[in-house]
Formats: structure tokens, C-alpha cells, sequence
């Protein structure tokens, strides 16, 4: 009778360890002790199919985002007994400047007083960062400027992002997951994540981590992905379209 693998024992394969090895060069055995580690402290994961935990490690891995909660690049999430790769906002950030496209790109919350107006024509929000009432945050906005001038920002008010998580997220409706546990890095995800989508110049790795967002991975080598939670890509170009200020080489459009 065979013994049922484990992320430990898969691991251990030498066609999984040349695969992080190919990946990852010098740096494949650290990452594997890590996730290793980092499965051992989850009781979630460990409930989790072993080849789903892997899978997504080496799309982190090939994407060269620690999978280190503290440093929060990207995470590997558990969905009943699934995992899947979701990468974080910073993750989208360090992606976005190594393509060497993006002169900056950030997203910050907004608070109570700091948005000063609206122009309902354009669409355009202005604002006055110093002039915060109070430690509620109202919402979200994203930010970028690529090396060629042109700039482009999204605010979402914290009623449309409440209401985009329950819409395109299970675990969220159900009381659970990352939208629950860290709603903060959630909310400037989605904001980020729709502005760099829509906008921003997409490199092969960013277009990957789309594609793999929230995914569970069932074959590294053609790309299956099946999402159990939500779609990323429907989401990332969902209907409730946002506010955004458009401006390209100082002028707005």
C-alpha cells in the first residue's frame, strides 16, 4: 500500500527539487525549507492537497517572490483541502518596477477629511492629505507614473471595495480567508490590482501573477489553473467600474 505523499515527502522527489533547483539556482533550498516550515505551522495547509501546496510555491518561485508572510509578496492560501497562489500588493509593486516601466506606483488609504473634491464631469477626485479628520479610513487609491510621463490613479470608496470582496470572493461571503484576516492588504490589492490591469504596461511575469491570482494550480508545466474562490481576471474587470483620474504627460484627458 502506498504512503499518501505529503508537501515534505513531494519535496523530497528529485523531479520536484530539479524543478525549484532549474527555478531558483542556489537560493531552491532555502525557499523549500521555508514552505516546508510554513506548511508545518498551518494546520490549514497541511489539511491540503500536498501537489496544490507545491504547485503554487513554484509559481511564487518562478515569479521569484518569497512566499515569507512577513515580507507579504505572496502568499499560498488554503481553500477547503486546496491551495492556491495569491500574490499580495507588494508583490504587484515589485513586479510592476522590475519590468522597468514604472517611475513610481504605490497605493495608500485615504482618510476622513482628505479628499477635498470631486469633479462629476471628469471624474476627477483632488486632495488634501493634511487635512485628515479623523482615523477612518474612507477608502483606497492607486497610483502609478511609467518612465515615459504618463500617470494614471483609481480611488475606490471603502463601500465599493466591501462590496467587490463579497462579490467575487467565497471566503469572504463566508467569513473566512485573507479578506477577513488582513482586509487592509486585501483592499489595496483589488484597487492596485484594477488600476495596473486596465492601465498600466504588463509584463510577461504580471501577467502571469494575474493569471495565476488566487488559482489553485493543476499543472505547472501547461498552466492549468482552476479558480475555486473567485475568477481574478472577471474581477480584475468587473462591471462596477471605478473612479479614475486619467492624466498623460501632466494633462488630463
Amino acid at each position: 500500500m502506498n504512503t499518501p505523499a505529503t508537501v515534505k515527502s513531494l519535496l523530497s522527489n528529485q523531479n520536484v527539487k530539479a524543478k525549484f533547483e532549474e527555478i531558483l539556482k542556489e537560493r531552491a533550498a532555502g525557499f523549500t525549507a521555508n514552505l516546508a516550515v510554513m506548511v508545518n505551522n498551518s494546520s490549514a495547509l497541511s489539511k491540503c492537497d500536498p501537489m496544490t501546496v507545491v504547485s503554487a510555491a513554484v509559481v511564487a518561485a518562478s515569479l521569484n517572490l518569497p512566499l515569507d508572510p512577513n515580507l507579504g509578496f505572496a502568499a499560498v492560501v488554503p481553500f477547503g483541502n486546496q491551495a492556491s497562489f495569491q500574490i499580495m500588493y507588494k508583490g504587484l509593486i515589485q513586479l510592476a518596477m522590475r519590468s522597468g516601466q514604472y517611475q513610481t506606483i504605490n497605493v495608500t488609504e485615504v482618510y476622513e477629511g482628505e479628499m477635498t473634491g470631486e469633479n462629476r464631469v471628469t471624474g476627477e477626485y483632488t486632495f488634501d492629505f493634511s487635512g485628515k479628520k479623523s482615523d477612518k479610513i474612507v477608502g483606497y487609491i492607486a497610483y502609478f507614473r511609467l518612465v515615459n510621463g504618463f500617470e494614471k490613479m483609481e480611488y475606490w470608496p471603502i463601500e465599493k471595495i466591501e462590496r467587490h470582496g463579497k462579490r467575487y470572493s467565497q471566503t469572504y461571503k463566508k467569513g473566512f480567508g485573507l479578506w477577513k484576516d488582513d482586509f487592509e492588504s486585501m483592499a489595496r490589492k483589488t484597487v492596485l490590482k484594477s488600476l495596473i490591469s486596465r492601465w498600466g504596461i504588463l509584463s510577461i511575469e504580471m501577467q502571469n501573477a494575474v493569471k495565476y491570482d488566487q488559482g489553485v494550480v493543476r499543472d505547472v508545466e501547461s498552466g492549468a489553473v482552476e479558480y475555486v474562490d473567485n475568477d481574478p481576471i472577471e474581477a480584475a474587470f468587473a462591471d462596477d467600474e471605478p473612479v479614475t483620474v486619467r492624466r498623460a504627460n501632466g494633462k488630463t484627458k
